[in-house]
């Protein structure tokens, strides 16, 4: 990746904490090996505050600059989110655990089709606004196959009074199971005309997956053309 200059890189993070440590391991080596700027994925998931403060202690000892503040998927085999006794539930008091005694650069997530447990649209721009004020730099959206649905969104967002760059969040489509599996998830929608291209190649793997890169591509030409900050 270095030689086409990615702005940034960002690490995920392991469900119950199950990567945290190597989480920084690889942030720290793609900086210090590799010269790029890195991003590091933090949760709230399977952790107390006093836990959740020696990681981000052990974040800054290692001079990470950057983190992406989530509330995070249940663990492995947990169908409902619950906090862990001792810790947070939302991603705005990981915010505001960040911004009151880190220096570092927050990103966010964000929801263009609505965050699939906000009682209402409105209700979630609410949130949003609310997570922005505790200390947000930038905002990431969650994938989204309707480069409408993005543009739609930020003119809500910024109508809300959210001025932060919002970067939009492209999954390029290597296999249809695990995009529509990955889309239901996360309360995504999936174009009818792009299911059926995907489902007309659905025994060719490979054709799906040349699919899959040049709609995404097209997605990204797309919204960089439209104003979009940058593409994640």
């Amino acid at each position: 990746l270095r030689r086409l200059e990615p702005s940034f890189v960002s690490v995920t993070y392991g469900a119950g904490g199950s990567t945290r440590e190597k989480t920084i391991e690889i942030v720290k080596r793609i900086r210090e090996e590799f010269g790029l700027e890195a991003m590091a994925h933090f949760t709230c998931v399977g952790a107390t505050v006093p836990e959740l403060r020696a990681t981000l202690d052990e974040m800054q000892r290692a001079g990470i600059d950057n983190v992406l503040a989530l509330r995070g998927d249940p663990p492995a085999g947990q169908e409902v989110w619950t906090r862990t006794e001792g810790g947070l539930e939302y991603s705005r008091e990981l915010v505001e655990l960040i911004s009151g005694g880190y220096p570092f650069a927050i990103g966010a997530a964000c929801f263009p089709e609505t965050h699939i447990h906000a009682s209402s649209t409105e209700a979630d721009l609410e949130h949003l606004a609310e997570k922005v004020r505790a200390g947000v730099d930038f905002l990431i959206t969650q994938l989204f196959f309707d480069n409408a649905l993005y543009l739609d969104f930020v003119e809500r967002a910024r109508a809300a009074g959210i001025e932060v760059p919002i970067i939009p969040g492209i999954m390029p489509i290597t296999k249809v199971g695990q995009v529509e599996r990955m889309a239901s998830m996360c309360g995504a929608s999936i174009p009818e005309g792009l299911r059926r291209e995907l489902h007309a190649r659905g025994d060719d793997p490979e054709a799906v997956l040349d699919f899959g890169v040049a709609y995404a591509t097209l997605q990204c030409a797309e919204l960089l053309a439209a104003g979009a900050p940058g593409i994640h």
